[in-house]
């Protein structure tokens, strides 16, 4: 364990239908230094969103028994902090694992993303520097490296693997991340109203997709089964359309249309043919029974 600095967790999502027991989604990193004197560059990121905005603002210091309070000077009035650059980087990294279909593949088999290569050389060195990958594979040390101005050296014992290295370090393909770039939010597109809807009938939720907002966790026929809402500003025939389109190509047994407004199908010219199951919501339901239990007025 001698000059062992830190273990990195690359953690990331993978879909797949494993053998009984928890999905491997993160390896391990493990970070050592040739001595105690080596360079590392700190970085920052942004406050977690649960953060209180004193916790940002706020100087704090530990009472006695060893609790962390926020400082106040002698008339009791709150001390602000120093300026603060953000959270240091952790040594737990969300960066995605390389899509089957990404320009950057080359179908080495442990070919990590340039994305992950760049992360590492970034924190231990500067434009430049050297930096030696004894067991290169397909070259994505180099490749990050070369992208960063670094200089490299790439070593390996496969005189296949190094003729795809150089290859790569000649196209130069790296595979953007929009995750990185917009960050994991910026998926999020399903409001809370339509989470708690697919939530009651059991269904996964499904993220930019205009046409299936879900699928129920039991399939039918041991078949998917495609879920979608009605929106505020569709009709129900629109809903089905968009529904339909999706699924296009695709043998569903069962496709269902969850309604959340009350209306008639007919208000096309042409109405929509389709084997759609149509469920009204619980809301819908509830407004219904509502107005069967209102007792007229002239009675």
């Amino acid at each position: 364990m001698k000059n062992f600095q830190s273990e990195i967790i690359w953690s990331y999502k993978r879909w797949s239908n494993s053998k009984k027991g928890l999905l491997n989604s993160h390896q391990n990193i493990y970070f050592y230094s040739k001595s105690k004197n080596f360079k590392f560059n700190q970085y920052y990121t942004n406050y977690a969103a649960t953060t209180n905005i004193d916790q940002i603002l706020q100087d704090r210091k530990k009472t006695a028994n060893g609790k962390s309070i926020y400082k106040t000077d002698e008339n009791g009035n709150i001390v602000l902090g120093k300026e603060k650059k953000g959270v240091p980087l952790s040594d737990t990294w969300e960066i995605p694992y390389l899509n089957p279909k990404a320009k950057e593949r080359v179908g080495y088999p442990t070919q990590k993303p340039v994305l992950l290569l760049k992360e590492i050389i970034k924190i231990v060195t500067d434009k430049g520097d050297l930096v030696v990958d004894p067991f290169c594979g397909s070259g994505t040390t180099c490749v990050a490296a070369k992208s960063m101005d670094r200089n490299f050296i790439g070593i390996d014992a496969s005189k296949d693997a190094v003729e795809l290295a150089n290859r790569r370090l000649e196209e130069m393909i790296i595979t953007d991340s929009a995750l990185l770039n917009k960050g994991y939010n910026s998926y999020l597109e399903k409001s809370e109203y339509e989470m708690a809807i697919l939530k009651s009938i059991d269904a996964l939720p499904v993220q930019r997709n205009s046409g299936i907002d879900g699928f129920l966790r039991k399939h039918f026929n041991e078949k998917p089964v495609p879920v979608k809402i009605q929106g505020k500003k569709e009709t129900l025939n629109d809903a089905i359309e968009k529904l339909e389109k999706s699924c296009q190509g695709k043998e569903f047994d069962l496709k269902i249309v969850i309604q959340t407004r009350r209306e008639s199908r007919g208000n096309r010219l042409f109405e929509l043919e389709s084997d759609i199951e149509i469920i009204q919501s619980q809301e819908m339901i509830i407004e219904e029974l509502k107005e069967k239990s209102t007792v007229p007025n002239n009675v």
